[in-house]
């Protein structure tokens, strides 16, 4: 389950359309940071990542 900052934070990546969520994947992966979560601890981040990979996935079927 997603905390509040983190399922926020989903949503506003994925209002910027499917090639900047792609991008912030890979970024994630590598672990850099990005603006959007910042504020978000390392499990909060890691949440993000996997709930950003489970929504891709239905686009890159």
């Amino acid at each position: 389950m997603l905390s509040n900052k983190s399922q926020l934070c989903v949503e506003q990546l994925c209002a910027e359309g499917c090639q900047s969520v792609r991008l912030y994947i890979r970024r994630l992966e590598q672990g850099d940071d990005i603006p959007q979560t910042s504020e978000l601890k390392p499990e909060e981040k890691q949440q993000v990542l996997i709930e950003l990979k489970a929504i891709m996935a239905v686009y890159d079927k």
